[in-house]
């Protein structure tokens, strides 16, 4: 196996890794059965739900535990009457079948199930759309049969060589107003503010429906529904396609490591039965989360959440996922209760040798649907090949998330005083990868900010951030806080390992926190909606923050250069400067709170440079200390081997962005 080969401290699990391996040829082979391959396995969403053929409607579901099943609805008064009874198929699928003028666009429907000493009314796991009633708590699936097939404007963007710059999102906090955001007004208003940020990757969070607006979107009810308090079906449709049309793919947040415990929304007690698609006994529940865990092992939930990767990308053209909870999947003990100190942690018998076959199956189907889908695992394990092909020993994800990158800037920024910052440990935890694997780093995301913890930005200036963040007002902790917000985003963009991923509003440095309607706040929407126009306001200083972002992500992308590695020139921690080079491009850190250095020599190779970024510009709130007219050439230095020295002033809390410039003649 290729990661046995790339990574030679794997050798002592070679058996654990090729029986994963064979795990999910062999679950593969017991799925399939006659069929041709996973993408046409995984066409339950065709088969199951509610479907207009021809001149009847017929609705399948699967519910083996059910000794009756009836639709019930608007249209017959929502009784249990018997023409609208299903007849049992068989292996506990059940199947209605209505004339066409039965049943109407919008109208709103349920399931009564009866079985063993119980009955109940339940939302179909396959229904497509999902509707909350007005003032209400109740949930009801709705018919979506708008009359026409959605038409599509523009073709998705290619993925085949593609860097996602990311910029993750949620539709309801989109919006300025105290209310839930949608997708017409994040289609009107954010996404351009994505397109001229340089970004290429929207990455959407909350999506499939969920009852309680609170819960982030994670606690998951239906997860073949567009989540209706953000709009239709189609007006995603059509966020996704205006998208397109700018060159920006759209990945979504997807929810298969954990559901919702409700039993009249979820699927906690489908037709009475605990087991039909979770654990029973002391797996069932996921104590941190308060939800319940997915039995990987049944085929039946394996042909389910499949089918929902093949419905997302097939139905809505998304260009892949972020499959949230990675971690959580992985490990009995949902990676509770593990540091990951050594490789034994990750196979030592506690790992849910289900889940990881389904991940490497969802990660196979996904490319066989769409090839070049981006798919990336929210692991903060390590767990070694999650971002290597399957047929390589991996898990067949496309990226992993660096999770321990924002971590180690929370942890920096609240126990360190600036001085104190170590550049070794902060360039080693930036660049810090296994070389068969591309991560997605980021220095904060929505995670960061959740109710009792703050943005960077907020960390770093606090209080003051009322008061003297007006372009009139001078006070230290601000321009400390600026300068430092300006290094953070670009010395860990800059040393990224194939992408980089931004949570919306924190390019200028939105405030504060994060914290969604509940009862403990009085269900306010004060953090729950971004301030837009703090970074609209040109009297204000937000706006450096965001314009200094949308160069540093133009020229990163722009010129490709995660396509090559780190060079590090320079790693001085008594001087606290950090300098690299990347392809031609020579970055510069001096995080140094109080020392400039002038005529600072640093090894690079022969050549002339000029600087075309720098923080330190008056138009990123900068104080013009770096000459960007100035061309530099370098000088033989004897001590530095085959390279040459480059003098250059290095301010304090700058940083700087060089090109090598070409030499006429030489290639």
């Amino acid at each position: 196996m290729k990661i046995i080969e790339n990574d030679p401290w794997l050798k002592p699990y070679a058996a654990v890794i090729e029986q994963r391996f064979k795990n999910t040829r062999h679950k593969e082979k017991d799925i399939l059965g006659e069929q041709k391959n996973l993408g046409e396995f995984s066409m339950g969403h065709h088969y199951f739900g509610l479907h207009c053929e021809g001149n009847e409607w017929i609705m399948r579901e699967w519910m083996p535990n059910a000794n009756e099943v009836f639709l019930i609805g608007d249209f017959n008064g929502w009784k249990a009457l018997e023409d609208y009874r299903f007849s049992s198929l068989g292996n506990g699928s059940w199947e209605l079948r209505l004339p066409i003028d039965t049943i109407n666009h919008l109208d709103k429907y349920k399931l009564k199930v009866r079985w063993q000493n119980g009955s109940g009314e339940r939302i179909p796991a396959w229904a497509i759309r999902v509707v909350q009633e007005k003032n209400s708590l109740l949930f009801n699936a709705q018919v979506w049969a708008p009359g026409s097939v959605y038409q599509w404007k523009h073709p998705a963007p290619k993925l085949s060589g593609f860097h996602p710059f990311i910029y993750e999102a949620h539709i309801g906090m989109g919006t300025e107003a105290h209310d839930v955001g949608t997708f017409d007004e994040f289609r009107k208003k954010v996404l351009p503010r994505v397109v001229e940020g340089g970004y290429n990757t929207l990455q959407l969070m909350a999506i499939q429906e969920h009852p309680y607006y609170g819960s982030f979107g994670y606690h998951v009810s239906s997860l073949f529904a567009v989540s209706s308090r953000f709009g239709t079906p189609d007006q995603l449709r059509d966020l996704i396609d205006e998208a397109h049309g700018h060159g920006i793919a759209v990945i979504m947040d997807i929810v298969h490591s954990h559901a919702v415990k409700n039993e009249m929304e979820g699927l906690a007690m489908y037709a009475g039965d605990p087991g039909q698609f979770f654990h029973l006994g002391d797996r069932r529940e996921h104590r941190a989360w308060d939800s319940l865990c997915w039995d990987y092992g049944k085929n039946e939930v394996m042909h389910f959440l499949l089918s929902n990767i093949h419905f997302w990308l097939e139905a809505y053209r998304f260009d892949g996922f972020r499959f949230d909870g990675v971690t959580s999947m992985l490990y009995y003990d949902h990676g509770l209760g593990r540091d990951f100190a050594s490789y034994d942690m990750y196979f030592d018998g506690g790992q849910d040798e289900d889940a990881i076959t389904y991940l490497a199956l969802a990660n196979q189907l996904a490319q066989q649907v769409k090839p070049g889908t981006i798919s990336i695992a929210e692991d903060m394990s390590g767990y070694p090949g999650i971002a290597s092909p399957v047929e390589d020993g991996g898990m067949g994800f496309t990226h992993r998330l660096a999770m321990g990158v924002p971590d180690f800037w929370i942890k920096t920024i609240k126990e360190k005083q600036d001085e104190d910052w170590n550049m070794a440990e902060l360039y080693h935890q930036l660049t810090s990868k296994r070389a068969d694997e591309q991560v997605v780093s980021y220095a904060e995301s929505h995670d960061q900010a959740l109710v009792g913890d703050k943005t960077i930005i907020f960390r770093l200036i606090d209080k003051e951030m009322y008061w003297h963040m007006d372009k009139s007002s001078s006070n230290l902790l601000v321009d400390r806080g600026i300068a430092l917000h300006k290094m953070i985003r670009l010395i860990t963009m800059s040393t990224a390992g194939g992408g980089y991923l931004n949570f919306m509003g924190n390019e200028f440095g939105h405030p504060e926190w994060i914290d969604f309607p509940r009862e403990g706040n009085g269900w306010s929407y004060q953090y729950a909606r971004r301030q837009w126009s703090l970074v609209e306001n040109m009297n204000l200083k937000y706006h450096y923050l965001s314009d200094f972002d949308k160069a540093a992500v133009m020229l990163i992308r722009k010129n490709n250069l995660y396509r090559s590695g780190c060079d590090p020139s320079k790693i001085d921690d008594g001087d606290k400067v950090i300098a690299f080079m990347r392809n031609n491009y020579f970055f510069v850190f001096n995080f140094h709170p109080t020392n400039s250095y002038t005529d600072y020599g640093l090894a690079v190779d022969q050549g002339k440079y000029q600087c075309v970024l720098s923080t330190d510009e008056p138009r990123f709130g900068g104080y013009n200390n770096i000459d960007l007219s100035t061309v530099h050439r370098t000088t033989v230095e004897r001590s530095f081997g085959l390279k040459q020295r480059l003098n250059l002033y290095l301010p304090a809390r700058t940083a700087q962005v060089l090109k090598k410039l070409p030499v006429p003649g030489v290639r």
